[in-house]
């Protein structure tokens, strides 16, 4: 039970830490990031926003 623990424990800090990196990521180059997302699919600003935090809302949930 120890080891079950100890692991949802490290999943839990590593899902954490990939939500500050995906936050700081944005919030930092955010120009960037879109760029090359727009080479990739044709799609505005605002989808991209939009896009963006849906896919953050899910996976917070998904952590949670």
């Amino acid at each position: 039970m120890e080891l079950v623990v100890k692991f949802l424990a490290w999943c839990l800090i590593i899902n954490y830490g990939l939500l500050v990196l995906w936050f700081i990521a944005v919030v930092i180059a955010k120009p960037m990031i879109y760029k090359m997302h727009n080479r990739w699919f044709d799609i505005s600003e605002e989808q991209f926003n939009s896009l963006n935090y849906i896919a953050f809302g899910i996976y917070k949930i998904l952590v949670f």
